[in-house]
């Protein structure tokens, strides 16, 4: 079964992407489209997000869809790129029509990555448009390409012994039928595990050139002076077509695949960030694609620091 744990993303029906990527500065953001609209969810999990409009998904709130997610760098100067996200899709005609105006509900959040690279360039309007511009239905690049460019991962002794994260994104189609993915920015305090293995497949590194292994040194000495510094932020999408309260539980339950893969994950330095889509196309089994979400983000996660195409 774990062959079929491919693709991306993209794969799923109503759902655009596209990635604006600054080599220079380190910095980017990806825009995840879904210009006719999807029911979403979110869950923050770590202690430390950067976030924008996760109120929308609050039961009893109004608003029912959204049209954007953006995932960027820049740590909090990098939610400027939402409004270049939200000035395309007007552009396009996409947004809720409240009679004068159509206004494109874009949702986003950020990593820290001002400590690799220019801590000046951050993500902007410019840049959120141009991955906006960009977004299509082919498969995204991975590894340090949008928001991932400057994503760094097991930082508990500083960037001298950090390794790069990445971006990456992963799908499934399940056998009913309907498709489950993740698209992830891997920045996380925590060492990357693969799960089947029980391996540290990348992260903090000590004078030896050896894995210090991050869970049992934090278990060792406190963690001290990473506060804001690190966060995985990701999206989960189906074609199932979910509630708003379903997203809501899809979001949290794919938390899991972070727990999987991430060690120690969900602290109070990371600002962990989930969003889940449902662009209701398909029929499809909760439970199923709750398990499957945890899959496909677990192996996203791997995908985006081993640099797997």
């Amino acid at each position: 079964m774990y062959e079929q744990f491919t693709g991306s993303i993209t794969d799923i029906a109503g759902i655009l992407a596209g990635h604006a990527t600054d080599e220079r500065g380190c910095t980017g953001c990806t825009a995840i489209l879904c210009p006719e609209g999807a029911v979403g969810g979110v869950d923050v999990a770590g202690g430390a997000p950067g976030t924008r409009e996760t109120d929308l998904f609050n039961p009893g709130n109004l608003v029912q869809k959204i049209h954007a997610v953006t995932l960027c760098g820049g740590s909090a100067y990098g939610l400027n790129a939402c409004g270049g996200v939200m000035r395309y899709l007007e552009e396009q005609g996409v947004g809720l029509d409240v009679g004068v105006a159509r206004v494109p509900l874009v949702c986003g959040a950020v990593i820290f990555d001002l400590g690799v690279g220019d801590p000046k360039a951050r993500p902007d309007e410019a840049m959120g448009y141009a991955a906006a511009k960009a977004a299509a239905s082919s498969p995204l690049a991975q590894g340090a390409v949008g928001a991932g460019t400057g994503a760094t991962i097991g930082k508990i002794l500083g960037p001298a012994g950090a390794a790069p994260g990445g971006f990456g994104t992963c799908s499934i189609t399940l056998p009913g039928g309907a498709k489950v993915a993740a698209a992830v920015a891997v920045n996380a305090l925590g060492d990357v595990y693969d799960a089947d293995t029980g391996a540290i497949i990348s992260g903090a590194k000590g004078p030896d050139g050896g894995f210090i292994n991050t869970a049992k040194a934090a278990l060792q000495f406190p963690v001290e002076g990473q506060a804001g510094r690190n966060t995985t932020i990701g999206v989960i999408a189906t074609d199932a077509a979910l509630s708003r309260e379903q997203c809501n539980r899809l979001a949290r339950v794919a938390q899991d695949g972070l727990a999987l893969s991430i060690r120690p994950v969900h602290t109070l330095n990371d600002g962990d960030t989930l969003f889940a889509l449902s662009t209701g196309r398909a029929a499809g089994d909760f439970n199923q694609i709750c398990v499957a979400a945890v899959e496909v983000l677990r192996r996203a996660v791997l995908r985006a620091v081993t640099r797997e195409k």
